[in-house]
């Protein structure tokens, strides 16, 4: 898969923009604040309909106006399709393939498909936990986009259940019995999908961990795949499994191993994770637990809101979080170990995604860069930005443009 061309309308700093691209590297080289990194930002927001770099829409908008569009020909096994997104802040987007509207924007979530590489990715390791689930519910929509529906439906669910808490919590007489029967309706709709995000995620952590592990020992110094690990800290206990803190010996079963990349030898692998039905069970079950404190709090105390991905380093049983203890290089090399296992789960499912490397070889250490550019040059379309040209490692050398003053120029 790679993206063609690439048209923007009122995007970010642009006011009208056309580039065509090229399979293999291409590199846009530019003086920070020239608009380079909107051109990937550009690509990355159609693949997920939301960007690596804001939380809303409307920065992503030409100030003065009030309207963007980003369009792009996408070439997937020799045939090409034009995608397009209308950005409408304070009102409804809209999506067309190949100039055909969409019934909703998001069934255009994951036609592309995208791994971003930029600076802030070390949040991925030293940021809070919301950072950590963002990145797993992101890959988690590329591999299985009807799940941005259930992304969706959750958060709406918790808005509604929490605005009902406050309600409930402060209400008195009849007011009060009303809430809280309506409360219990709440409850089954956050348990329901709750659960069966819940699920998605469990199974995600358990498909990408064999993939952190390869990933973090080629770009770490002297590292091995056993060295690096990562867990699902839920806010309930999960059927069979008991609640994982940092650092505890993940329990394991002796199963048959799945794939493992870089691997041909049968070991010890973690429980598969439960199926729906029984995790919305236990939120249920939790929920009733937490039902006084999430009252007098008004807030939801339970529910993959307020679950955790834990990250590790370590060998047998001496593991540490890799927040808190793992040196700036570590934590940078298992935030590299996060992206690339994204790409080679991706792949694995049968997809080429575009890799972008926004502004990170500035980030790394001569080693580093060495290592990643060996790593991703096999993609089928990579797309760097970067302050200097001497920055893009030699193996990325490919199609150059210079970014300066609005103008996107081909460096011949």
């Amino acid at each position: 898969m790679h993206v063609a061309h690439l048209s923007l309308h009122n995007f970010r700093s642009y006011a009208d923009l056309d580039v065509a691209l090229e399979p293999g590297a291409t590199a846009f080289i530019g003086r920070n604040g020239q608009g380079k990194t909107n051109l990937v930002e550009a690509i990355d927001y159609l693949s997920r309909l939301s960007s690596h770099r804001v939380a809303t829409d409307a920065p992503l908008v030409k100030a003065g106006t009030d309207q963007a569009v980003v369009r792009a020909s996408v070439v997937k096994e020799g045939r090409t399709a034009l995608l397009e997104v209308e950005l409408n802040p304070g009102r409804a987007n809209r999506a067309r393939i190949n100039r055909s509207p969409l019934p909703r924007p998001r069934e255009i979530i994951g036609l592309v498909r995208t791994v971003v590489f930029a600076p802030d990715d070390l949040t991925l390791v030293k940021g809070d936990p919301s950072d950590r689930r963002k990145f797993l519910d992101d890959l988690l929509v590329l591999r299985t986009p009807r799940l941005a529906g259930v992304r969706s439906d959750y958060d709406r669910i918790l808005r509604q259940r929490n605005s009902l808490l406050k309600t409930a919590g402060i209400a008195r007489g009849s007011s009060r019995d009303a809430a809280m029967s309506t409360l219990e309706i709440w409850d089954d709709n956050l348990a329901r999908v709750g659960g069966e995000l819940l699920a998605a995620r469990l199974q995600l952590v358990d498909d990408l961990r064999p993939y952190v592990g390869k990933a973090y020992e080629a770009v770490a110094r002297g590292a091995s795949r056993d060295d690096a690990d990562l867990d699902y800290k839920a806010s309930v206990e999960l059927p069979g499994t008991p609640l994982v803190e940092p650092g505890e010996e993940r329990a394991r079963v002796e199963t048959k191993a799945p794939e493992d990349p870089g691997s041909d030898t049968g070991a010890a692998q973690p429980a598969q994770p439960a199926g729906a039905a029984p995790l919305e069970a236990a939120l249920l079950a939790a929920i009733a637990d937490k039902r006084k404190d999430e009252l007098d709090r008004g807030i939801s105390l339970v529910g993959p809101h307020r679950d955790e991905l834990l990250l590790t380093l370590g060998d047998g049983d001496l593991r540490l979080p890799v927040k808190g203890y793992a040196s700036h290089g570590e934590s940078w090399s298992f935030a590299l170990a996060l992206r690339l296992a994204s790409y080679d789960l991706l792949r694995a499912d049968g997809d080429d995604p575009i890799l972008v490397l926004d502004d990170v070889f500035a980030e790394l250490d001569a080693e580093r860069r060495a290592q990643l550019a060996e790593l991703v040059a096999g993609a089928e379309q990579v797309l760097v930005t970067a302050a200097v040209a001497a920055d893009v490692p030699a193996s990325l050398q490919g199609m150059r443009y210079v970014v300066a003053d609005g103008q996107v120029t081909r460096d011949a």
